[in-house]
């Protein structure tokens, strides 16, 4: 298997697209480590499952908002394992209202849990990707980063800041043969999106050509695409992976 031995950190871990992404690649023989902020019972099922797939599993209770959480994880990490392969930025909030009727920490919370974790994660292991000579950062990011949504501008905000982040990292780091990639995820069916009312919903199908909201599988395939050596060409992009919303 391609990814056997290989070791991925992945923010947000236990739920949605980073649970999916963490099964996918373990399901290729990657060793996952994951933080996750609440739920021990959801982390501990999730390294029981990775581990009953012959991979090794981590989990950290760490917020990823933390530079010091987010620095003392990786550490751990490398004198574990010694060495980085993979960082998946997954780690992601909403706190939907109108700027008009946002309050600070609406901004501030979604800010840093988005886009500071980002930083926070990435600046962790870039010197050992780079010593290494080789690594891949994946950014989680949305089209609502691209294209914009009203009540979202705090969270619109913070993935297009996860875009512009994945391309100025690109070519700062990739000389040393490591890629900064990013998947713009639309309509997903997770916790996220389950909450939204049902009308609401509809009227979204409406606007989305496939007719469907995604699956993580779907984001999370894409994802063990973009990790893998078939696309080690392939750097500073934005895949969508949306059903064509953004079009």
């Amino acid at each position: 298997m391609e990814f056997k031995d290989k070791v991925a950190i992945i923010t947000g871990g236990t739920r949605g697209i980073g649970r999916a992404i963490a099964l996918e690649l373990a399901k290729n023989g990657c060793n996952i480590v994951f933080n996750y902020s609440k739920s021990a019972d959801a982390a501990n099922a999730l390294v029981t499952e990775i581990e009953s797939m012959g991979a090794k599993a981590l989990s950290f209770q760490v917020d990823a908002a933390s530079f010091e959480g987010a620095k003392n994880m990786v550490k751990e990490v490398k004198e574990k394992f010694g060495k980085i392969d993979f960082l998946v930025n997954n780690a992601g909030i909403t706190r939907d209202k109108l700027l008009a009727l946002m309050a600070e920490n609406d901004w501030d919370d979604v800010i840093n849990t988005n886009l500071k974790s980002v930083y926070n994660f990435s600046k962790a292991v870039i010197t050992q990707m780079i010593k290494q000579k080789a690594g891949s950062i994946l950014n989680i990011t949305s089209v609502s980063g691209i294209i914009g949504m009203a009540g979202q501008v705090n969270y619109s905000s913070s993935k297009a800041g996860m875009i512009g982040f994945t391309k100025a990292l690109a070519k700062e780091v990739g000389k040393v043969n490591v890629t900064v990639n990013a998947i713009a995820c639309g309509f997903i069916e997770t916790d996220m999106t389950a909450v939204l009312p049902q009308e609401y919903k509809d009227k979204v199908i409406e606007m989305i050509p496939v007719r469907r909201f995604g699956k993580a599988e779907d984001v999370a395939k894409t994802a063990v695409f973009l990790l893998s050596d078939n696309a080690r060409y392939i750097t500073g992009h934005v895949i969508n992976v949306d059903g064509g919303l953004a079009i």
